[in-house]
């Protein structure tokens, strides 16, 4: 591993085409998006990246949509990576009961809409995401996968502008070729 000095878009272009994925799929958990999203670049600026990455989300099939769930622990759920700990933060210390509806009718949501409930959680409590839940739960497939895309496209663009903020990252060295 290597430390970068993240200096915001301009480095993100500058990134070998591994690096950027490996980036990229910390954003989305779709490997096609984030292969196309690097292919793009170099990005003028960061506009143009975040509206270049909804195009390219809005073009996902359901197999790609389905890809990217994967990477979406469900809300309640002890969070496995630092991204979803952060936007989850305002369901930890929620109440009991909370949790346990939550997780009562997160399976209720998968079995009928066949994917995790997502929702741009960033930071909201837990009683408001169950109640978000609770308001989904009566649409039918079809607009609830409009909804879910238009949720994954604000979770995608608050993680890359997280990226592109200036700071130090860590890479991993790529094999020699």
């Amino acid at each position: 591993m290597r430390r970068v000095d993240w200096r915001g878009l301009a480095s993100f272009n500058e990134l070998s085409q591994h690096q950027a994925i490996h980036q990229l799929f910390e954003c989305c958990s779709s490997s096609i998006w984030a292969l196309r999203v690097a292919k793009a670049r170099p990005f003028s600026d960061d506009e143009g990246l975040l509206e270049y990455a909804d195009l390219i989300l809005a073009e996902l099939t359901d197999a790609d949509l389905d890809e990217a769930l994967s990477g979406h622990p469900r809300i309640g759920d002890r969070p496995d990576n630092p991204a979803s700990e952060r936007e989850q933060s305002g369901v930890a210390g929620a109440e009991t009961a909370v949790l346990a509806e939550l997780k009562e009718l997160n399976a209720a949501y998968e079995e009928r809409f066949g994917h995790v409930y997502l929702v741009f959680a960033n930071g909201r409590p837990a009683h408001e995401l169950l109640d978000i839940l609770k308001q989904r739960m009566h649409n039918d497939p079809e607009t609830e996968r409009r909804v879910m895309r238009m949720e994954l496209a604000k979770i995608n663009r608050s993680r890359l502008i997280r990226m592109l903020t200036p700071a130090s990252i860590y890479l991993e060295e790529e094999a020699a070729t």
